[in-house]
């Protein structure tokens, strides 16, 4: 079931957006007892690398990802932790790294 919310939320974003990385974890196993763990909604942690951020700020970037898996809120994911970044911020964060 995580690997196919998982499988759907990748296809969704990379419908919406030109992807070049991406890389979910399912965070839902940290958050056993939590009020959205018990309705079976999942909790997410995801980078996406677009240059379709670039210009952008960090809210618009989540306003982006957000959008793309849109109704899948109320049946899926219960909180999606967003790091949006482009090409060259990801680069630039692995050199730091």
């Amino acid at each position: 079931m995580t690997a196919d919310r998982m499988q759907r939320i990748e296809q969704r974003i990379r419908a919406a957006l030109p992807v070049s990385h991406i890389d979910i974890e399912d965070e839902s196993h940290l958050h056993a007892g939590h009020a959205g763990a018990r309705d079976g909604r999942g909790h997410f942690n995801l980078l996406v690398v677009s240059e379709a951020f670039a210009g952008k700020s960090p809210l618009q970037r989540h306003r982006l990802v957000n959008e793309a898996v849109g109704d899948m809120f109320e049946t899926d994911i219960h909180a999606l932790s967003i790091r949006a970044q482009t090409d060259a911020e990801r680069a630039e964060r692995a050199q730091d790294a």
